[in-house]
């Protein structure tokens, strides 16, 4: 019966394993700074102060407000977030509505990189009368 002898490992391979694994250390290191980066909003996202009192209740702005059936809630870090993880939290946050019934749909919970770009319309108004840059994702009165 043919049985495989063993193998020395070559110095070869050992940089190569080496070099893997820099990299995947590299990339590693690098997934927190990415977490600060800015995230693309579309150009019908408001700015608010978001309240959760009970899920799907809260107050958006001081006004009542209550969560679509399946809203979409990420945090700052952009990774998906339940209502009730953010229950008593007062947050700053870009959101949009559903149409026809006008529950928050899509709610994105700023970071601090976002939250500094403090041009960004609060109400449908703002949003029809101002100008969006969406490669900057910038607005600016015309």
């Amino acid at each position: 019966m043919f049985r495989c002898a063993a193998r020395a490992i070559t110095p070869k391979q050992i940089v190569e394993v080496i070099g893997a694994a820099m990299a995947a250390l590299a990339i590693l290191l690098a997934l927190p700074a990415s977490a600060q980066s800015h995230r693309n909003f579309p150009a019908h996202a408001l700015r608010g102060e978001l309240l959760i009192n009970e899920p799907p209740e809260g107050l958006l702005n001081g006004r009542p407000a209550r969560l679509a059936p399946g809203a979409r809630i990420r945090g700052d870090d952009n990774m998906l977030r339940m209502s009730g993880a953010l229950a008593g939290q007062k947050v700053i946050v870009h959101y949009t509505r559903e149409n026809g019934t006008g529950l928050l749909q899509d709610i994105w919970v700023l970071n601090a990189t976002e939250r500094a770009n403090r041009m960004w319309p609060t109400t449908e108004a703002d949003a029809r009368a101002w100008v969006f840059d969406p490669v900057g994702q910038t607005w600016s009165r015309p």
